[in-house]
C-alpha cells in the first residue's frame, strides 16, 4: 500500500501522445486535485464526494465485446455479451487516445487477485482525478519494490467526457464499456460511474480464471472466522452482500469479487470495498459507516451546506455508493485469501415476502438457485414499477459472465460436492406481506441467523429440526437462536394463508418460467430442485 510517484512513463505505445501524466500520484493528492478542479466537495467525514454525471450505474446494454478468435467460440453471446466487430474497436480506440493525447491525465499501476499464483497486472489511465483514485481504491497496490519492473498484461482506458456516435462509431449510444481480449484492453467512454472500471476487469477474470486457470470466478463476497473457515455470500446488489460480510467477530475477505480455486483457497480479486449507502446509518453498519473517512469516494450523494450527507435522500440515484481501500476495514484477512470454505449463502431481496428469512438447499437445489440468480425488484426503483418484479441474474452476476452460465454453475457444484459446504438461501427482503405491506426482515436477526449457521446451531437437516416449504421444497429451520420462533415460517407472519399462497405460487411460476432458457443445460437432478408446483 505505498504510494509513490518514482518514476515517468510514456503512453506513446498506447497512442497517446504529449499528455501531461499525473503518474501513481497518492489518494491524498488526488483528493486535492478533485477539490482544485472543483470536480468533488469534501465531505464533514472527510470522504470527498462527487457526482458521476449522465450515469450513476452501470449501463448493460453498452457493454461489448469484441468477438474475435478468442472469443468467438467460448463467450456465450446473447443480450448480455453483445459481440464488437474488430476494426470498429480498433477505430474507435484510435478515436480515444487521440481525445487524451495533450490533456492532463491520471495513470496508475496496480493488480488483480490476492493470490500470488493469479495476480493480473493492470495499468488505468484516467481523464479525471477522482476516477484515478478509485482505482487505487478497488485495485490492489503494489509496493514500491513491485512498481520497478511492474509490466502491465490488461490496460483501462477510462475517459468519462470522450462521445462516441454510434451510426460511426458502432456503439449502441454515445456512452460505452468494450472488452478485447486479444488486445487485453478495457475501453470506457462517455461514462463517468466508476463502478464500469472495476466491473470491467471483473468481467475480463470471469473469461480468463476458468477458460485458462481452472478457477471458479464468483460475484460474492467471504470472511473468515477464527478457527479458519470461511463463509462465501453470493447476492446481487442490495441484498445485503456487504453488510453481512462485514462482521466484527470474523475477518474480511473482500465484499464483491473472488476466485475459488483447485487448491479450495478463496481470494479477493481486489483491494478495497465498493458499498450502497442509501439509508446507512452508523448504529446499523458502523464498519461501513466508519470506512467513509479521508480517502474514501462518496459518489451521488446528497449533503447540505456544511457537507453533512443525507443519507436516505436519494434524489440523485437509488444508487448511491462509496469506494475505499479495503484497510478501512479494521478487521480484515491479510493477505485476502481463505482457506476451506464451509458455508455459501445465497442471498435475495424477495420483496414479494414468501421466501423463508433462511433455509438450508441441497445439492440440486443450491445448482437451480445458483443459476436462477432471483431477487426482486421494489416499487419506486426503476420507471413504471409499481409493484414487486423477479429479477433473475445467473450466477448472481450475469451481466459479468461472458461464458454460458451453466459453466459457471456446474464449476460451483463440483467444488461444493469437494469442499462438503453447506448451502444456506437467505431472504434479506419483506415479511408478512409484499414490499409495502410486510416489513423488511430486521438486520439483527438476519445477522443472528447468518451467525447460528457460522456457529453450527443449525445443524444437519432432519424432521423434527426443519420443515419443507410445501411451494419451494426448501428446509426451513423451526427455531434459530436470537430469532422469534415466527418469523421463521414466511407464511405464519401473513396471517393470510389464501395470499400468502397465491403470492408464493405466482414467484414460483415467475422462477420455473425463468428456467425454461436453461433446462436443454441442465440435467434432471438441477431441474428438479427449483419449485416443483404452478399455481392452478
Amino acid at each position: 500500500m505505498v504510494d509513490t510517484n518514482t518514476k515517468s512513463i510514456s503512453l506513446n505505445s498506447l497512442g497517446i501522445k504529449n499528455a501531461k501524466i499525473n503518474y501513481q500520484l497518492s489518494s491524498a493528492d488526488l483528493h486535492k486535485e478533485t477539490l482544485q478542479k472543483k470536480q468533488g466537495v469534501e465531505s464533514s467525514l472527510g470522504a470527498i464526494a462527487v457526482n458521476t454525471g449522465e450515469f450513476t450505474g452501470r449501463s448493460p446494454m453498452d457493454r461489448f465485446i469484441v468477438k474475435d478468435n478468442v472469443t468467438k467460440d467460448e463467450v456465450w453471446w446473447s443480450n448480455i455479451n453483445l459481440p464488437f466487430e474488430e476494426d470498429k474497436f480498433d477505430q474507435l480506440y484510435d478515436k480515444v487516445v487521440n481525445y487524451l493525447s495533450e490533456k492532463e491525465i491520471y495513470v496508475r499501476d496496480s493488480y488483480a487477485c490476492a493470490d500470488e499464483n493469479y495476480k493480473l497486472n493492470i495499468r488505468v489511465v484516467n481523464e479525471y482525478p477522482w476516477s484515478n483514485m478509485f482505482a487505487y481504491n478497488m485495485f490492489l497496490r503494489p509496493t514500491e519494490i513491485e512498481l520497478k519492473d511492474f509490466s502491465p498484461e490488461w490496460t483501462v482506458i477510462n475517459a468519462p467526457g470522450f462521445m462516441a456516435n454510434p451510426e460511426v462509431d458502432g456503439t449502441r449510444q454515445h456512452n460505452f464499456a468494450i472488452l478485447n481480449f486479444s488486445k487485453k484492453i478495457a475501453l470506457i467512454g462517455g461514462t463517468g460511474y466508476t463502478g464500469e472500471i472495476k466491473k470491467g476487469i471483473f468481467s475480463a477474470l470471469n473469461f480468463i480464471l476458468p477458460v485458462n486457470k481452472n478457477t471458479l470466478p464468483m460475484h460474492c463476497s467471504a470472511n473468515v472466522g477464527a478457527a479458519g473457515d470461511t463463509a462465501i455470500f453470493f447476492g446481487l446488489s442490495g441484498t445485503g452482500k456487504t453488510t453481512l460480510s462485514t462482521d466484527p467477530n470474523r475477518s474480511l475477505i473482500g465484499d464483491d469479487e473472488h476466485g475459488w480455486t483447485a487448491e479450495n483457497t478463496v481470494f479477493n480479486f481486489e483491494g478495497g470495498c465498493y458499498a450502497k449507502v442509501i439509508n446507512l446509518s452508523q448504529e446499523q453498519e458502523p464498519e461501513i459507516y466508519a470506512a467513509i473517512k479521508k480517502g474514501a469516494i462518496l459518489e451521488n450523494v446528497i449533503m447540505d451546506s456544511e457537507g453533512n450527507v443525507d443519507f436516505a435522500d436519494t434524489s440523485i440515484t437509488q444508487n448511491t455508493r462509496v469506494s475505499y481501500p479495503i484497510y478501512h476495514i479494521e478487521n480484515i484477512q491479510k493477505p485476502s485469501i481463505g482457506k476451506n470454505p464451509k458455508n455459501i449463502f445465497f442471498l435475495t431481496a424477495d420483496a414479494f415476502g414468501v421466501l423463508p428469512p433462511i433455509s438450508k438447499l441441497t445439492p440440486a437445489q443450491a445448482a437451480y438457485h445458483f443459476i436462477s440468480g432471483y431477487t426482486a425488484k421494489v416499487a419506486g426503483t426503476e420507471a413504471g414499477v409499481t409493484e414487486p418484479v423477479p429479477s433473475f441474474s445467473a450466477c448472481f452476476g450475469a451481466p459479468f459472465m461472458p461464458l454460458h452460465p451453466t459453466r459457471y454453475a456446474e464449476m460451483l457444484r463440483k467444488k461444493m460436492k469437494e469442499a462438503g459446504v453447506n448451502v444456506w438461501l437467505v431472504n434479506t427482503g419483506w415479511s408478512g406481506g409484499i414490499y409495502g405491506v410486510g416489513r423488511r426482515m430486521p438486520l439483527k436477526y438476519t445477522r443472528a441467523m447468518i451467525s447460528a449457521v457460522l456457529d453450527g446451531k443449525l445443524g444437519d437437516y432432519t424432521y423434527e429440526d426443519y420443515h419443507i416449504h410445501s411451494v419451494f421444497g426448501v428446509a426451513q429451520p423451526r427455531s434459530c437462536p436470537g430469532v422469534p420462533t415466527e418469523l421463521l415460517s414466511p407464511r405464519a407472519t401473513w396471517n393470510n394463508d389464501e395470499a400468502y399462497y397465491e403470492t408464493a405460487f405466482k414467484l414460483s411460476n415467475a422462477f420455473r418460467n425463468n428456467f425454461k432458457q436453461f433446462e436443454e443445460y441442465a440435467n434432471e437432478e438441477i431441474r428438479r430442485g427449483g419449485p416443483q408446483r404452478y399455481a392452478y
